[in-house]
């Protein structure tokens, strides 16, 4: 092999691995797509050079930059706040907006249903009757629904509250396994209970208590719950209805959706238990409790409407880079 030659003809393509290798933290897709095609072909020079050549500069060069360039491909890992930042800023709101069909529907049939329940409830002495005996019932509205936000101190209640939400929110995603099948069946156990105790303090005229106590935390708490059932269901869905892509590759960049979903609202539904405990119980005027629940509430759905929407534009998914195209079997 003419050695001059050969570096004449390839010295232009290490020339250019190197520096994509220097601009490693700063490269577009195409150029990453390059860097890996480089190294390729590069290792493939080291080798030819290495069998036919005695030249140790040149193999020691080569080398290097062979050395460097895997480094890149293969151990490279963003900073952990860059992917707490990532997370954050696009992997969990744009699952969430990418979502949004599925939770609008999950939160209009929830509603529908919880209405449905407390107006029959609230119009119905006869089903009152079978949820309670009077006193059991006057004690109810006049004081225990109340004193339930305060009873406890609010750090110990705030986690309580925390558990509780999360256990829910939890359900809705391990339902996921099973395709979502369980899902309804859980936003309906839900809405029962939401709509009865809805129904008893309407019937009873305690309707302003049972909305001011209910709107600062219930809000966002709903929201998260409505979010973890959307995902769920979606994920259930991408089986049946995979669309043009292979089945595998739906149901595994869904089934990581659902992670993003369920770490995201972790932070969401902790939010929830902090109004719950300190704002729902709180000595503030009623319109302001309220305010502070639709605050929160607005500036959720706001962060997720911006971050997902703009992540959107950018062809972003949510799903992580070099992402498996089929989830994993045993």
């Amino acid at each position: 092999m003419d050695v001059d030659a050969f570096v004449l003809a390839h010295r232009p393509a290490w020339d250019r691995l190197d520096h994509l290798v220097k601009k490693r933290r700063r490269l577009s897709g195409a150029e990453a797509d390059e860097l890996v095609d480089l190294y390729q072909r590069v290792s493939t020079h080291l080798s030819m050079v290495r069998s036919s050549s005695t030249d140790a500069v040149l193999v020691g060069k080569l080398s290097s930059l062979v050395a460097r360039a895997r480094s890149v491909v293969t151990g490279a890992h963003a900073p952990l706040w860059r992917e707490f930042v990532r997370f954050w800023t696009v992997s969990f709101p744009v699952v969430a907006y990418r979502s949004w069909r599925w939770w609008l529907g999950t939160a209009a049939a929830f509603l529908l249903v919880s209405v449905a329940l407390a107006v029959w409830v609230a119009s119905t002495p006869e089903v009152q009757a079978t949820i309670g005996t009077p006193s059991e019932l006057e004690q109810l509205v006049n004081s225990e629904f109340a004193s339930y936000y305060s009873e406890h101190p609010a750090a110990s209640f705030a986690f309580s509250v925390w558990t509780n939400n999360a256990w829910i929110a939890a359900q809705c995603v391990v339902s996921a396994i099973l395709l979502g099948l369980p899902i309804p069946y859980i936003l309906f156990q839900n809405a029962l209970n939401f709509g009865v105790l809805a129904g008893v303090m309407f019937g009873a005229g305690r309707g302003d208590v049972f909305l001011g106590l209910i709107t600062p935390h219930g809000l966002i708490e709903l929201t998260a719950v409505f979010l973890a059932a959307a995902a769920g269901m979606r994920l259930g869905w991408s089986v049946v209805s995979p669309g043009d892509r292979p089945r595998g590759q739906v149901l595994a960049e869904q089934g990581r959706a659902v992670i993003s979903v369920a770490i995201g609202l972790v932070a969401v539904l902790a939010v929830a238990g902090l109004i719950e405990a300190f704002v729902t119980p709180s000595p503030l005027p009623t319109f302001v409790r309220i305010a502070i629940g639709v605050a929160a509430e607005l500036a959720f759905l706001g962060y997720v409407v911006y971050f997902g929407r703009r992540a959107v534009r950018r062809g972003e998914t949510g799903d992580i880079d070099n992402a498996p195209d089929y989830a994993p079997t045993g």
